[in-house]
Order: C-alpha cells, then sequence, then structure tokens
C-alpha cells in the first residue's frame, strides 16, 4: 500500500492555497490537488493558517442504510442498490466552524459521524474494478439532520431539506490518500463521550461498489464528496454549546460546535 498523504486546503493571507500536511507542518503546493502539483518550498504551521473544507464539491452524496448493523436495529431490509440523496453543496462547513440550528427551526438536531469519499478524476459509468482509480482519498464527514424535519409531511419525506441547512455538512480537516478503507474505524464523540464506534468494513455497498454506482446514474466530479451512511449510535445534540468530534485513525478528527 501507498504511504499515507494528508491534504488540506486552507487560508493564509487572505488567499486560499493547499498542500500536505507532516506533524503540525503543511507543505505548500503549486498547481491542481486533483491535477497536478508539486510543492513550492513554502513550509507553513497548521497553528498559522485557517482550514478550510478540503475539498469544493460540485455535489455532495449521502447515503442511507449502507451498514448491515443499523438495518438490523433499524428492522429495515438491506437495499439491493445504493439509497442515496443530495446534500446542497451551501451545506458545508469547515473544520473548527461554529454551526448554528437556525433561527427557523427549534426541533432536534442529529449527528452523523461517516467516512467521506472524495473523488479525483472525472467519473462516468466506471466498473467496481476501476473505481478505486477514480477516488482521490477518505475524509471524516458529519451529516448532520435537521430530523423533525423529514418525516414532517406525510406525503414527502425531506431529506434534502433536513440535511441541507446551511452548514449541516462539515468534514475534512484533511483527504487522506493510501489507505484501505476496508480496514478504518469510525468514532463519534459528543461532550466528551464516545457516542458511536463501528467499522466501515460493515458497509453493505463498498466504497468502489458506491463510486461505480452513482457514475452509472451522474458524472462525478474531482472533488465530489461521497458521504458512505452512518451505523449505529446516532443521537440529538441537546446542550446549548455541543462538541462533536468525528474520529478517524489514518485521517484524523473533525471537530465542530453545534450551537442551538
Amino acid at each position: 500500500m501507498a504511504a499515507v498523504t494528508r491534504w488540506l486546503r486552507f487560508r493564509h493571507g487572505g488567499k486560499t492555497g493547499f498542500g500536505t500536511l507532516e506533524a503540525g507542518r503543511i507543505a505548500v503546493h503549486d498547481g491542481e490537488m486533483f491535477g497536478t502539483s508539486a510543492p513550492n518550498g513554502k513550509v507553513l504551521a497548521l497553528s498559522e493558517v485557517e482550514l478550510l473544507a478540503p475539498s469544493a464539491p460540485s455535489k455532495i452524496v449521502a447515503l442511507w442504510n449502507n451498514f448491515h448493523a443499523l438495518a438490523a436495529k433499524l428492522n429495515q431490509p438491506e437495499p439491493p442498490e445504493p439509497l442515496y440523496l443530495l446534500k446542497a453543496t451551501t451545506s458545508v462547513a469547515a473544520p473548527g466552524a461554529v454551526i448554528r440550528r437556525p433561527s427557523s427551526y427549534d426541533g432536534k438536531t442529529t449527528y452523523e459521524g461517516e467516512l467521506g469519499i472524495v473523488i479525483g478524476r472525472t467519473s462516468s459509468r466506471v466498473s467496481p474494478p476501476e473505481a478505486g482509480r477514480f477516488i482521490f482519498g477518505y475524509t471524516c464527514v458529519n451529516d448532520i439532520t435537521a430530523n423533525d424535519i423529514l418525516t414532517r409531511d406525510p406525503t414527502f419525506p425531506q431529506w434534502a431539506r433536513a440535511k441541507g441547512i446551511d452548514d449541516y455538512g462539515p468534514f475534512g480537516p484533511v483527504i487522506a490518500t493510501g489507505l484501505d478503507p476496508a480496514k478504518l474505524v469510525v468514532r463519534t464523540i459528543l461532550n466528551g463521550a464516545e457516542r458511536q464506534n463501528y467499522p466501515i468494513s460493515d458497509m453493505i455497498f463498498s466504497a468502489e461498489e458506491l463510486v461505480s454506482k452513482i457514475s452509472h446514474d451522474m458524472t462525478l466530479l474531482p472533488g465530489d464528496l461521497i458521504a458512505v451512511g452512518t451505523s449505529v449510535g446516532v443521537g440529538v445534540m441537546k446542550e446549548p454549546v455541543n462538541t462533536v468530534t468525528v474520529a478517524i485513525d489514518g485521517i484524523g478528527e473533525l471537530t465542530n460546535e453545534f450551537r442551538l
């Protein structure tokens, strides 16, 4: 397996840049993260920059019911094909961002710690064996959901609205390349207490299968994000101020504050 490289985007001196992270220091690159790039010799301390979401996706695809354990707990049949929705790109929030429940909504909001697949090459109708070549790397996602909106209207499940609220889609802090996703474990920590701890190997559809099957529906572009779904342990953020961390060893920790 290739060595793990961690890519990130940042703002420094009023300009947006990208590079690789090692031991708290960023090797700044020129070029394009999903194209040709090379280090330019400039090094910045992580503490010197404002972290951004590590890509600017043209679309965010979010899976529902993609883990055996959660399907069993919910007594839901396992789907024969991926079930997914699209989150608004304006739901993207940076690592460390403070996320606020909108004034127009006073219901429950849940965290969902997930693995994210970041696409590296334009992908259209690719086969599962070749799909890995179109994956740039993996990241941490909190697929935040305004839960009470989902079933408010019995005639129409409101997935897009419930999950598309501004800032309800933080991901990062990096995109890690050179990882085997099947060996990863997702943990979610809410206000210091671990609430989720589940293996990616329990997915119904693997990362390669997801990229392949979704690419037969829609063209995936470099930087696009696929949130692979969550497993058991999803819960409501109840405190006036909630600190949520989605941690995946090998990638890092995505921490955000959610305020009611």
